[in-house]
């Protein structure tokens, strides 16, 4: 039988897939997050923003949804217990005004995926991940017009999923920045990595306004569209480590924010600055990284460091491109052997002395 058959067979037979999904909330104490029965809930999670063809969800998810079903069961055996989705706006916005009805659709699908499963969604949006996806139209927009559109996406996106009892939060955006000083028109992306573009600008011009202000107004417009048709779910927004130095001090921005999520990737060589770093967003509110990955130090150091940050982070999300450790042995490159090593350790479970979701071994 085909490994990802096995896996779903498995996940099928011992229940795992009908498990109820109670909802997420903040810990009264504002330092975690809690079933309503009071159950501690660590975030333990993987990033599915591409595969390992470097081919974005929407590309493919069409054609090959049995593939992303076997994706789904192979990281709840791992276990998994948050998703991270990234959506692209150019294929959920038609126009600035008019949400894709199919990209809609497709995504309650992968609600009901996720429920069937077992695993919650972070659900990121506006993502401009592909420049040659991102519309004219849009990189034309100016700041309040691109905002409006936003809006119209998250309003979409939070009324389709308000029934879902999958849905863990709501990320306004991925690593936005607000910059000093004014950018050309249309110039909105940075960050190009491997041919996709991670960070996007949230004004082009601060046109003498306070870089948080600026990011504070932004969340707070997106997080109230959000919160008109989905009250109940959290929303946060991805923040790069340098979050202050791009407009995002946390501790003057997260006010509508329900939890602060960065990423972080720990470096060998300044691993006690990287604590100290990580320490300045707890701003009491919870702390999840949203991305992490030996990409500067070992898994083993990395392991460390979350343990080591365990009393900080509330929880933990790398990554998962659509190979489990069985498929990478022996890895082919050193991008196989990175990943392979962080699968491994993923497989391992959290760093939190409270009980560990029971899984399955199947795919190791």
């Amino acid at each position: 039988m085909p490994l990802r058959a096995l896996t779903l067979v498995v996940l099928v037979a011992t229940g795992l897939s009908a498990a109820p999904m109670p909802p997420i909330r903040v810990a009264p104490n504002q330092r975690g997050f809690v079933t309503p029965s009071g159950q501690p809930f660590h975030p333990w999670g993987v990033n599915y923003d591409r595969d390992y063809r470097s081919r974005l969800l929407e590309d493919y998810w069409d054609a090959e949804w049995p593939a992303i079903a076997g994706d789904f069961a192979e990281m709840k055996a791992l276990g998994a217990n948050v998703v991270r989705l990234h959506l692209q706006f150019g294929r959920f916005m038609t126009d600035a005004v008019t949400p894709n009805d199919h990209a809609l659709a497709q995504l309650a699908r992968l609600l009901a995926l996720a429920e069937k499963t077992g695993l919650y969604l972070d659900l990121t949006g506006l993502a401009c991940y592909r420049r040659a996806d991102v519309p004219a139209w849009y990189a034309a927009l100016d700041e309040g017009q691109r905002w409006s559109a936003q809006e119209r996406f998250w309003e979409a996106v939070a009324r389709t999923c308000a029934a879902s009892p999958a849905v863990f939060c709501y990320d306004l955006a991925n690593e936005p920045i607000v910059p000093g000083v004014a950018r050309e028109a249309g110039d909105w992306l940075i960050g190009d990595l491997g041919g996709l573009v991670y960070c996007q600008f949230i004004t082009l011009d601060p046109a003498g306004r306070a870089t948080p202000d600026v990011a504070k107004a932004w969340i707070g417009r997106l997080a109230a569209a959000i919160r008109r048709h989905d009250p109940q779910r959290l929303v946060t927004v991805g923040l790069l480590p340098n979050a202050a130095q791009v407009g995002f001090p946390p501790w003057l921005v997260t006010g509508d924010l329900d939890f602060v999520a960065v990423h972080v990737y720990p470096a060998t060589d300044h691993l006690a600055e990287d604590r100290r770093n990580l320490a300045r967003f707890a701003v009491g509110k919870p702390v999840v990284v949203e991305e992490t990955f030996p990409l500067g130090c070992s898994a083993e150091q990395l392991a460390q460091f979350m343990r080591e940050t365990s009393g900080l982070v509330s929880g933990w999300i790398g990554f998962y491109w659509g190979q489990t450790p069985a498929q990478l042995r022996p890895p082919k490159d050193m991008g196989e052997a990175l990943t392979l090593a962080w699968l491994e350790l993923f497989a391992e479970g959290g760093p939190w002395p409270a009980p560990r979701m029971a899984r399955l071994r199947t795919i190791r």
